[in-house]
């Protein structure tokens, strides 16, 4: 999917402007990811569920996401990236806020829908215009606007862990965050670029297929591991660790403050290191935190553990879109959206599955698919990207 032309009018205010704006969106999305992380184990509490009813709770999330996705580009391409932000952020931001607010499980699976749906659709949209705005800066943008998400997620998982200790309830936080992410949403789409919707921009949802397809693997289990750590990290220090809902908060935080440093210096680092090598030490590192955190039972190795799997997994995006973006006979926005198809769905699908192994084992082993995960993308790194001429 590609975004209409800005105006030939915009100027180099307005470029920075939207700039901003669009930092200010990533920074709510990656809020949002962390108020719903902190608030799983208080779903599950609220609902009286088990591991595998949560696990099917974040399943209608992935289901709503694939829906929303195999629309993606028709929307935004009509649409245009500033109204589809302003209408699946309130969205968003509704669905949210009603997380504790249904009584019943039926009630939770339609608004996990609505939040998968929405969010993916927010994502796509501010990511569209990203790219838009890093194309006509002429210099790299995309690391910097990733890495807002992260400290968003920082920010939020924070803000989980200190309320609660001031009394706030959990859904006092959720609407007071919902309230927030939504005025920064409305005041941030003001100043996004015009660029004006075009029926004929829209493409379909597409698949990688040939070298496309090893990176797109890649790509999602890198978002599988990222994803278990935005929904599983927070309940797996309050029930495997027997931590305190402050303590257990901060696990989400760790992970999103490293990922959030990993992203700023990315740029920087990808200039110094190759990508392959780049690729294997990040699967290594991630593959060291998780194994730290899932053997050391004293809670600190989890927030530890946790933070270096942020760290491992900062580059892994940049790395293999950057592959994708250099496959032979490949237009390189083709590759980047056929990759970046594959690794959302993992994003979203992988919490499920965790959740699922959890219920017939423990979330222990759940996680260690994330583990496993991360060696093989250490394994498989150099194959994907020699196949990508990207060494």
């Amino acid at each position: 999917m590609s975004a209409s032309p800005l105006s030939p009018t915009a100027t180099l205010a307005s470029l920075t402007a939207a700039a901003w704006a669009l930092r200010t969106q990533f920074f709510v999305s990656g809020a949002l990811f962390a108020t719903w992380g902190v608030h799983v184990p208080t779903v599950k509490a609220h609902y009286g569920l088990g591991e595998q009813s949560l696990a099917l709770a974040m399943l209608a999330s992935g289901i709503g996401a694939v829906v929303a996705l195999a629309h993606a580009g028709r929307v935004v391409g009509r649409f245009g990236p500033r109204l589809v932000a302003a209408l699946m952020g309130l969205l968003l931001c509704a669905a949210v806020a009603s997380l504790l607010m249904t009584p019943a499980y039926a009630g939770l699976l339609i608004t996990m829908v609505l939040f998968g749906g929405t969010a993916s659709l927010f994502d796509v949209s501010i990511n569209a215009e990203a790219s838009e705005i890093e194309h006509r800066a002429a210099r790299p943008l995309m690391s910097g606007f990733h890495a807002m998400f992260s400290l968003g997620g920082m920010v939020g998982a924070g803000a989980g862990s200190l309320l609660p200790a001031w009394g706030v309830g959990a859904q006092l936080h959720l609407t007071l965050a919902a309230a927030l992410a939504l005025l920064m949403v409305w005041a941030a789409c003001g100043a996004m670029l015009p660029m004006a919707g075009n029926a004929g921009d829209a493409h379909p949802l597409s698949l990688p297929r040939g070298p496309l397809a090893l990176i797109g693997t890649l790509a999602a289990l890198g978002l599988i591991a990222e994803g278990a750590m935005y929904d599983w990290s927070v309940l797996f220090l309050k029930q495997e660790r027997h931590s305190n809902s402050s303590l257990a908060a901060l696990g989400y935080a760790s992970f999103s403050l490293a990922m959030a440093m990993g992203r700023f210096a990315g740029d920087w680092v990808r200039a110094r290191v190759a990508p392959i090598r780049l690729l294997i030490f990040s699967g290594l590192l991630a593959a060291l935190g998780m194994s730290l955190a899932l053997l050391v039972r004293a809670a600190p190795a989890g927030l530890i553990g946790f933070a270096l799997v942020g760290l491992g997994l900062s580059n892994v995006v940049p790395v293999l879109f950057s592959a994708a973006s250099r496959i032979p006979g490949v237009a390189p926005a083709h590759g980047i959206a056929a990759v970046s198809a594959v690794g959302y769905l993992g994003m979203m699908a992988g919490p499920p599955l965790i959740g699922l192994v959890a219920e017939h084992s423990s979330l222990t082993v759940g996680l260690g698919c994330v583990v496993a995960f991360a060696l093989f993308m250490a394994v498989a790194a150099p194959r994907a990207l020699k196949a990508a001429n990207a060494s």
